[in-house]
């Protein structure tokens, strides 16, 4: 395998894993939250923090470092419109990811604690959930947007 093709693959890869990652993620809390159980809850976003530690933070790391290597290899300028909207995109999407992250960690914890006192969630588990809950579908529909620019590399004309 060339380098090229390594780096695509490895960028193809990344890209995967912050997708699949951010959705399993999200169906995981989503369902653990509509049983109202602190316990289970807990447990469901402690494992949701170790994989956004484990498998999301790497991918992030990963994809701009794969991504620049990629397009000097075949030539791409980051100035090209679609690759730009690209790099604008990612951005986005981390500035709703870092957010959620933290929110995360925070309801693991507002979680555990409730749980250790054999408590219902109180009303800050509830507003925190919704803040995340709202920050996930822009960062999702960039990284789908992202994808998109990717596969099509559309001629868009920015700089």
């Amino acid at each position: 395998m060339d380098a090229e093709s390594l780096l695509r693959l490895l960028h193809v890869i990344g890209a995967t894993v912050l997708l699949g990652t951010g959705a399993g993620i999200a169906f995981f809390m989503v369902v653990a939250r509509r049983t109202e159980d602190p316990k289970l809850i807990a447990h469901t976003a402690g494992t949701v923090v170790l994989a956004d530690t484990v498998f999301t933070a790497t991918a992030v790391i990963l994809q701009p470092v794969t991504g620049y290597l990629l397009a000097k290899s075949i030539g791409w300028s980051l100035t090209d419109g679609w690759v730009a909207l690209s790099l604008i995109l990612y951005v986005v999407t981390g500035l709703f990811w870092l957010p959620v992250v933290w929110i995360q960690i925070k309801l693991r914890d507002i979680a555990r604690i409730a749980c250790e006192d054999s408590a219902p969630l109180p009303p800050e588990w509830y507003r925190l959930y919704r803040i995340w809950f709202a920050c996930g579908f822009p960062a999702f529909f960039a990284v789908i947007a992202i994808f998109w620019l990717m596969l099509t590399k559309p001629d868009i004309p920015l700089f």
